[in-house]
């Protein structure tokens, strides 16, 4: 028989979406055949039943504030609870299933942990006292789960080490990649020129797809990029996000004379995304702090291009194992500049984009993920 699953996350993924929200819906697709039905529950969007036939429904009514929406979460899982009987409840976001924890007690709940979004809103340059709230709530709805399950082996130690969890209680499964949206067919060439960026052979290209934001390394990048481009003037660096530190980013590109050698492209559609990833001899992935799995890499990869990244967080469990030389030494602009290079001069050899895609298929193929979360729950049950 199979398993009946309730979900609670942010949001049905729709453009633009996020980790979580991904995963949220590789799970809603690919749970079922591992034998694990599935129901949502999510703050947005509005439409969410009519966008999945029922499926997943937003808990949040028009005009409602925070305090309605803490409550429509509530009102929501228990509903589920009393309609449909799940054998289990899993958690995507502390803020939606911190209202209903008593309820979480009638059947094993299993938190998904995509992050310590206390220790993010630090990063973005929220307030201590706030973050003081978020964690209380985050390590309160931690604690009580029955289960954690994380991306990688960089976050199973953040739950274990900053929010108390006992090791045992954690469970290590990585993100997943939708082939279908990735694994386009277009060549390099046939990709740079939907793009109208430079053809195959003029310009060595980067790419970096990231929010404009502090943690995400993309500073130290552009000061690598002025090292690399006095060596290997045709190279080009595409830098693909929207967020605050843009005109910090113009200036810096302006100051250090780099105007034909990095490009901001602000945002990007996810129809978009596949094609930019293809048309890059590298991605590039320079981020400082709490990356806990690096989902950009790996859509890279899956599109057949190698991704460099730097050695933070889960970025290292997603590369190696294709080739250790994709890890940057450090964050710092010197290292990055010195793998870079290597790997535009062939000092280390960049694996090839039938090795990538191979690569992508064996590790993160959405099934795979949703047959590992399958085993976790049956664990539990």
């Amino acid at each position: 028989m199979p398993i009946r699953s309730l979900h609670v996350g942010i949001s049905w993924a729709t453009e633009g979406a996020g980790g979580s929200g991904r995963v949220f819906a590789d799970l809603a697709r690919h749970l079922p055949a591992a034998g694990v039905d599935f129901r949502g529950a999510v703050s947005a969007p509005a439409n969410a039943a009519e966008l999945t036939a029922g499926t997943v429904r937003c808990f949040v009514q028009p005009g409602r504030g925070f305090a309605g929406k803490l409550l429509g979460a509530r009102q929501r899982i228990q509903q589920e609870i009393v309609q449909h009987r799940p054998h289990l409840i899993a958690s995507h976001f502390a803020l939606f299933a911190a209202p209903a924890l008593d309820l979480l007690r009638q059947q094993p709940h299993v938190v998904h942990f995509h992050g310590p979004w206390a220790a993010e809103s630090v990063e973005e340059g929220e307030g201590w006292l706030a973050s003081r709230v978020k964690y209380a709530l985050e390590r309160a709805v931690y604690r009580r789960a029955d289960g954690i399950i994380v991306l990688s082996r960089a976050f199973a130690k953040v739950a274990e080490e900053d929010y108390g969890i006992d090791p045992g209680r954690i469970h290590i499964v990585p993100g997943a990649v939708d082939f279908d949206r990735f694994a386009i067919s277009a060549t390099r060439s046939e990709a740079r020129a939907s793009l109208g960026w430079p053809a195959e052979g003029s310009r060595r290209i980067l790419v970096a797809v990231r929010r404009l934001v502090q943690r995400m390394g993309l500073r130290n990048l552009i000061q690598a990029l002025r090292m690399v481009a006095a060596r290997h003037p045709d190279v080009l660096l595409y830098i693909a996000g929207k967020g605050r530190l843009r005109e910090k980013l113009e200036a810096q590109i302006i100051a250090l004379g780099l105007q034909d050698h990095v490009k901001l492209l602000g945002f990007v559609s996810d129809a978009q995304l596949p094609v930019i990833y293809r048309a890059a001899d590298i991605n590039v992935v320079p981020t400082l702090s709490l990356e806990g799995f690096g989902l950009v890499a790996a859509e890279a990869i899956a599109a057949g291009t190698p991704s460099m990244v730097t050695p933070v967080g889960g970025l290292p469990e997603v590369v190696s194992a294709l080739s250790a030389q994709l890890v940057f030494a450090s964050c710092h602009p010197e290292a990055i500049a010195a793998g870079l290079l290597a790997a535009l001069e062939g000092s280390i050899a960049l694996p090839s984009e039938s090795a990538c895609r191979q690569f992508a298929m064996d590790h993160f193929s959405a099934s795979l993920m949703a047959r590992r979360t399958a085993a976790v729950y049956r664990q539990l049950l």
